[in-house]
């Protein structure tokens, strides 16, 4: 019998995240993102709505060895972690369960589907769901200074291009929502002066 280690590398999340029933039956439901989903949205959806959610921040913690990155030299992408107090700022999608089958496919390295409260720049909110690469997944890379991040990304590529682009785009994508992220725009500055 053979072992699958890239499986176990990758920590393919695509099975765990079918299990979660908590909008079975719902005809549409929002979805937050706040890395890549901001500005790469590759899948169809009803709606589009600037949002955020409490009680979490974004972290250049996640490492990516599918996107930004290989299984010998993952990349670094975003993920978000608890703090009180804190706001993440993001772009909310309404979208039917069908588009689940590609977002799970696209999450799959070690992101779970979580159940949200989901505010909108209007004040209005919604319960929904978030991708997050929590601290106990196998491709958890963890904390980093903003300047070994920045080195980290500025050496990184994988199939869906080089790391530095997903940063940049990221930094650009909030910029034009007006919104302001300080770990990501530091990364940012560190990494333009880095060749």
């Amino acid at each position: 019998m053979t072992h699958d280690t890239t499986h176990d590398t990758t920590h393919d999340t695509t099975a765990s995240n079918k299990l979660m029933d908590r909008f079975d039956g719902h005809q549409s439901v929002w979805l937050f993102g706040y890395g890549s989903l901001i500005f790469k949205a590759d899948f169809p959806y009803l709606q589009r709505r600037p949002a955020s959610i409490r009680g979490w921040m974004r972290r250049f913690w996640q490492g990516s060895s599918d996107h930004r990155g290989t299984l010998q030299a993952p990349g670094r992408v975003a993920t978000i972690v608890e703090q009180a107090g804190a706001v993440c700022d993001g772009m909310a999608y309404l979208i039917t369960p069908a588009v689940f089958f590609h977002l799970d496919h696209r999450e799959k390295n070690g992101y779970l589907r979580l159940a949200t409260s989901i505010a909108f720049d209007d004040g209005s909110s919604s319960e929904g769901l978030v991708y997050i690469a929590a601290h106990d997944n196998a491709a958890f890379l963890g904390e980093a200074s903003e300047i070994d991040i920045a080195r980290h990304i500025a050496r990184s590529t994988g199939p869906s291009g080089p790391n530095r682009d997903y940063l940049n785009d990221l930094a650009v994508a909030l910029r034009a929502l007006g919104k302001s992220d300080s770990h990501v725009f530091a990364i940012e500055q560190h990494l333009a002066r880095i060749p």
